[in-house]
């Protein structure tokens, strides 16, 4: 497994929606989890599988209708690597919007 050189925003928001599924997922699914175009998914979700991240499969299901999906999911190491990588970004960008002297919404309950 190669490691992502080059981390951008759609790359950790197609890692998210990968990592929120417990089965292997379409790329539609992934466009609309994440919001972003097909001209950009479809880019990171090859250049995962290249680098060992993610693997991808034809759904052969006979009783479905339509054209066939291409379904993807995480190798072992890829999705140890890609949870890492999200929770890396996700402490960076509460780092930065401390240090910016913003105060982030809690999910914490509220106590009275």
């Amino acid at each position: 497994m190669d490691p992502i050189r080059r981390v951008t925003a759609p790359m950790v928001d197609v890692l998210e929606a990968l990592l929120a599924g417990t089965e292997p997922t379409w790329g539609l699914l992934v466009i609309k989890a994440t919001g972003r175009p097909p001209g950009t998914v479809y880019p990171i979700l090859e250049r995962l599988e290249r680098q060992g991240w993610i693997r991808s499969t034809w759904d052969d299901d006979p009783d479905r209708s339509g054209p066939r999906r291409r379904l993807y999911e995480f190798t072992v190491d890829g999705a140890v690597a890609a949870r890492a990588l999200v929770d890396a970004r996700v402490r960076e960008d509460r780092a930065a919007v401390r240090s910016a002297g913003v105060t982030l919404p809690t999910t914490r309950p509220v106590v009275r």
